[in-house]
């Protein structure tokens, strides 16, 4: 959570961060840990502060994603099992979304973690390709909608003046997110496979 005034620029970085992991996530993968380590330990830290403490939530997000970055990047092999657990995760959520509207059992998140942090560790290149194209094109799409929502002529600060990222829920009602995080996913696969991620 960081002050409203923060929404812009932050929805920008998404969606630059985003693209980078979508597109080139194999071949910069330390660097896709970092930010995702970056985004995870922000989220955490200033969700701490006071909506009202303006600079404890700018200082410890900035803090709590500067730890976040490193813990990834020093434990690279525990990063790659994250990021296959982040995945499932992801998925568990955007899947029981598509047919529910309440949050999905807490047993099925954890099944589809640990499937995908042995995936990960067993297929780590396909699995490194598949999940920073997937994680990366949810990024992009968090941060397009934020982007759209504040610079619309109709968006208005809430009443508490704080900007929260959600990262599972983009948007209320729009249905089309699933299918878009599905296609950019698996554009930002082949370009990896094709392209950027291709072994030498």
């Amino acid at each position: 959570m960081l002050p409203h005034s923060y929404e812009l620029p932050i929805a920008l970085l998404l969606v630059l961060g985003g693209a980078l992991s979508c597109f080139a996530g194999y071949k910069l993968f330390k660097i896709t840990l970092a930010i995702y380590g970056f985004i995870i330990g922000a989220m955490v830290t200033s969700s701490m502060m006071g909506s009202s403490n303006t600079t404890g939530m700018i200082v410890s997000a900035i803090a709590g994603g500067l730890a976040g970055a490193a813990i990834l990047v020093f434990a690279y092999f525990v990063g790659i099992a994250l990021v296959g657990a982040g995945l499932g995760a992801l998925v568990a959520h955007v899947g029981w979304g598509w047919f529910r509207t309440s949050d999905p059992p807490a047993a099925l998140i954890i099944a589809l973690a640990i499937m995908g942090a042995i995936g990960a560790m067993i297929l780590q290149r396909y699995v490194i390709i598949v999940s920073t194209a997937f994680a990366g094109a949810w990024t992009i799409l968090l941060g397009a909608m934020a982007y759209i929502e504040r610079s619309s002529p109709a968006a208005r600060p809430r009443g508490d003046n704080v900007f929260i990222l959600y990262p599972t829920t983009p948007t209320d009602g729009a249905a089309w997110i699933p299918i878009a995080w599905v296609v950019l996913g698996l554009v930002g696969t082949v370009v990896q496979l094709a392209v950027t991620g291709k072994k030498r």
